[in-house]
């Protein structure tokens, strides 16, 4: 075994080409009483393509904060271009060719694209240490490099737009640019595509193939079966932070890959069996906002309505304003039969419209808060006591019903909101909508992020809730999570109605050209509001 030496270079193509790009050997980690990872090994090939994949609390996110220089391991070993790694931290990582695209982007809100983009490069140059004055010229032709590669603009009023005002898809496309933009061996993707249309992910496969064609290895980070076998390469799979397998992604199918993830038998089954719909609930009549114009469409007590589009559809327009949160300038909108004005969110609430957002990091959750507080947040009023108290015990018995009901898997709903998945946090956040007895829940990308166990058990969620009679809207580009749960789906382009389909029977293929327009899909046409 060779000393050990903390990297500080990266060294020659030839001195490097005869070792692989990254040895992982016998990984552990131990947080308190928990073992995250029990002896992982693998090996990173030069220019191949890899899927990091199990359920959330598997022990992907330490592994992956492990070789990007975040997190010390308790044991074992890493091995960068045949080098042993004594002490690794993320300027290290970035020093020796690891740049790592985290599920939360790590994106500087107030700074510009370009600076975004380019920075890491000047970081680790200095060491860790920017001078006050950044060589604005370098920053610049990085940039545009690195956005052009990613099928971004260049443009000068992009690259100063402050990240903070891009819709989440894009910022996710800028972070991955300013991966391309390193001297990279390895690019590691958490959860890259998660706010991404197809388009978008048949873009990203384009990127990932230039990689290779540079020698760059890439470890995707994911939850997406489909993507995964559609972009090919090797699955490493983690259950109980130990490596259950490796094998080619390809040749296994969704449901082997899922039970390896989980243990258990899942399939591709419709979950949409016997709908039992009723009268109208809700109207909607010529809403207009900015995004979308002249919309009309009725969704039925106890049915699962699928909202879908690119990124300039106006899906997202859409949802803001049904919550109230981007009110819409024209247009009607009426719950059983009743006008309602959904100036606010507020207002939506009364009404009996629940809102779970896209993003439920910044959007929904408050990370600093408990469970149990996450859960009773909308309906603080309700748990008063007479002299306007909060009365702790409804409270307490309310959130813990609520994570019985959600299969919420958690030891204490007092814990921190941030002890949980992805997968329970998500359920948490459509508890508490839950509290309020909507009549109509709006789902905005319910399963983002998920691993495939949660997400079996957010659609029977849906299901349960749907056929109780609650009228559940679904706005997603998960083209499967809809066919699956939805019993009709509307496609939006331009910011108006294109399509309305009945999802039973819909081929995923089609309703991928309705939303892009490839071509015609008339006679597919079924179901239309």
């Amino acid at each position: 075994m060779p000393d050990s030496v903390t990297i500080k270079g990266r060294q020659s193509p030839a001195a490097a080409s005869a070792s692989p790009f990254l040895e992982v050997r016998n990984l552990h980690k131990r947080f308190g009483g928990v073992q995250a990872l029990k002896g992982v090994s693998f090996v990173i090939e030069r220019g191949r393509t890899y899927h990091l994949m199990g359920e959330n609390g598997c022990g992907k996110s330490t592994l992956i904060k492990i070789i990007s220089g975040a997190q010390q391991a308790d044991g074992g070993e890493l091995i960068i271009e045949g080098q042993r790694v004594e002490s690794l931290d993320p300027i290290g990582a970035l020093s020796a060719g690891i740049e790592t695209v985290y599920q939360d982007l790590s994106l500087l809100p107030n700074l510009s694209v370009a600076e975004n983009v380019a920075l890491s490069g000047q970081l680790v140059a200095a060491k860790g240490r920017l001078a006050r004055r950044l060589d604005r010229k370098a920053l610049h032709r990085t940039a545009v490099k690195a956005l052009s590669a990613a099928g971004l603009p260049t443009d000068a009023y992009f690259l100063a737009t402050p990240v903070e005002e891009l819709p989440i898809a894009t910022r996710q496309l800028v972070a991955i640019a300013r991966a391309i933009a390193s001297d990279a061996g390895l690019v590691i993707m958490d959860e890259p595509t998660t706010a991404l249309t197809r388009r978008e992910v048949d873009n990203l496969v384009r990127v990932v193939r230039g990689l290779h064609d540079n020698g760059v290895s890439v470890l995707f980070v994911t939850h997406k079966l489909d993507e995964c076998k559609a972009i090919g390469g090797t699955a490493i799979i983690l259950r109980d932070g130990q490596k259950i397998t490796e094998c080619d992604v390809a040749e296994q199918s969704k449901a082997q890959l899922g039970f390896w993830m989980t243990g258990r038998q899942l399939d591709d089954k419709r979950y949409r069996e016997t709908p039992h719909t009723g009268e109208r609930r809700l109207a909607v009549d010529g809403l207009s906002a900015r995004g979308f114009e002249d919309v009309s469409f009725e969704v039925a007590r106890g049915e699962v309505f699928g909202i879908t589009g690119l990124l300039d559809s106006g899906r997202n327009e859409l949802a803001l304003a049904l919550v109230g949160i981007g009110p819409a300038r024209r247009g009607h909108v009426s719950l059983d039969g009743t006008p309602v004005a959904l100036t606010s969110p507020a207002k939506a609430i009364q009404a009996g419209i629940g809102y779970v957002p896209e993003d439920r990091l910044s959007e929904g959750l408050f990370l600093e808060k408990s469970i149990r507080e996450n859960i009773i947040m909308a309906v603080l009023d309700r748990l008063r006591g007479p002299f306007g108290l909060l009365d702790g015990r409804r409270a307490s018995a309310l959130a813990q019903k609520t994570v019985d009901d959600l299969q919420v898997a958690t030891p204490d709903i007092n814990l921190p909101i941030t002890s949980l998945s992805g997968g329970n946090a998500q359920r948490v956040l459509i508890g508490r909508w839950l509290t309020i007895s909507p009549r109509l829940l709006v789902l905005h990308g319910p399963t983002v992020g998920v691993d495939v166990g949660s997400k079996d058990t957010i659609f029977r969620i849906i299901q349960k809730l749907a056929n109780e009679g609650m009228s559940v809207i679904v706005i997603s580009d998960d083209l499967p999570e809809l066919l699956q749960n939805c019993d009709r789906i509307m496609v939006m382009r331009k910011g108006r109605i294109d399509q309305v389909f009945a999802a039973e029977g819909l081929e995923e293929d089609v309703l991928y050209r309705a939303m892009t327009a490839v071509s015609p899909v008339a006679d597919q046409r079924r179901g239309v509001a």
